[in-house]
């Protein structure tokens, strides 16, 4: 691809922004990648992801339903049974997902070398 090929006007890259912002998420990454082994349930997932609070994760399951990336079903039982399952937009959002995902883990390391370099110029410059 050629360097002018990549150019994408302002209201484009505003409208990729505003659905990579809701995927680049951590706690959107860590539900997603959750929901890809099937449908669970909200106490399932909860306690599927360390560290994730009950709000946040309503808020994070929210925002994936209203994009189209997640299906909530509820089950009338008492108590409720609420159910989450990915769409085919949302299985198919995992393909990059997962990709990008290989590339961070096989270059953890060289990320980790250039902040730790660019900490050290940073520390001796003060």
């Amino acid at each position: 691809m050629k360097p002018q090929d990549r150019y994408l006007p302002p209201e484009v890259c505003r409208e990729v922004g505003s659905v990579l912002e809701c995927i680049g998420d951590k706690w959107t990454i860590l539900v997603m990648r959750t929901l890809d082994g099937g449908s669970l349930r909200f106490s399932e997932l909860r306690r599927s992801i360390s560290g994730v609070s009950q709000k946040m994760l309503t808020a994070t399951l929210r925002a994936l339903e209203r994009d189209g990336f997640v299906t909530r079903t509820v089950t009338p039982t008492v108590p409720a049974r609420v159910d989450y399952t990915m769409t085919d937009l949302g299985r198919e959002v995992m393909v990059p997902i997962n990709a990008l995902a290989t590339w961070a883990l096989r270059n953890q390391h060289r990320v980790s070398a250039a902040r730790r370099s660019y900490d050290a110029k940073s520390a001796r410059g003060k």
